[in-house]
């Protein structure tokens, strides 16, 4: 195992553990469905998504950024800058425009209708925990992981910004999907810099107008800067219902269900 792989995997137990014995201990809300069924289908998917990746296309992210590394491609190459200070600014760059890209292929997903029966796996969650962030279609995964490679080409971003960034997205993601309570002034502060569970469960809404907000995985600056931020929803947090109004049925929601949904109309 490389020693990237070694650090994305630390990072994303760490995280996940800490983040189900904190919602298990303080939890936002009450459960409303079966927990172990919820695990199984999100969990299940995870070990599908790993799988597929696994023996396709694995992660390519870093590959690609070794390429551009290597080869000298990339704006980021191209520029090569020499001074420590030219080289913190290059780096605090490519960690920006990694996020807003996250940020913007997530935007996308809301709005193009062949990606949104794709990304509406993610939505049909009724309950939001820490396992929802791993509740993903394996076609957007594949999607997903191509976009970042062409963008990482494209900048000829470091291999080792890559790998910081591919352990915060995925730290945040556990975080702002665990179903955790913050004190009010705690997530107001946090809120300035990034996605708290709070701000990111108002996304998960069954009302369209809030699901189509708050797209922001690790910095909240992109939804505040292009007018898609929501301070709060209609309902409470503790009794508003989450997934989409068309999936409540249990028996729409089964894994086996959720892989061909895509190709399928609402029954």
């Amino acid at each position: 195992m490389t020693l990237e792989a070694i650090m994305r995997l630390t990072a994303f137990f760490g995280v996940f553990v800490a983040c189900a014995v904190w919602e298990a201990a303080r939890p936002q809300r009450r459960w409303y469905h079966p927990r172990i069924k919820h695990w199984a289908t999100n969990l299940g998917l995870m070990l599908i998504n790993t799988l597929v990746t696994r023996f396709t296309v694995g992660a390519v992210a870093v590959a690609a950024a070794l390429w551009a590394q290597s080869s000298g491609f990339g704006l980021l190459q191209w520029l090569a800058p020499q001074s420590v200070f030219g080289q913190a600014l290059a780096v605090l760059f490519a960690l920006l425009a990694l996020d807003l890209a996250i940020w913007f292929q997530h935007w996308l997903t809301h709005r193009w209708t062949p990606l949104w029966r794709l990304h509406r796996v993610h939505h049909t969650d009724l309950e939001l925990d820490v396992t929802t962030a791993l509740r993903f279609h394996p076609v957007e995964i594949l999607l997903s992981l191509l976009f970042k490679a062409i963008l990482v080409i494209a900048l000829g971003i470091d291999v080792w910004v890559v790998i910081v960034f591919e352990a915060l997205l995925s730290a945040s993601a556990l975080f702002n999907h665990a179903n955790i309570r913050l004190p009010k002034a705690v997530d107001r502060v946090l809120r300035w810099v990034i996605v708290t569970p709070d701000m990111h469960r108002i996304h998960h809404s069954v009302e369209p107008n809030e699901t189509n907000s708050n797209y922001g995985f690790f910095l909240s600056w992109w939804d505040r800067l292009f007018e898609t931020y929501r301070v709060s929803a209609k309902d409470d947090h503790l009794t508003m219902p989450l997934g989409l109004k068309e999936y409540r049925q249990s028996d729409q929601l089964t894994l086996p269900k959720l892989l061909v949904q895509p190709w399928r109309g609402v029954e």
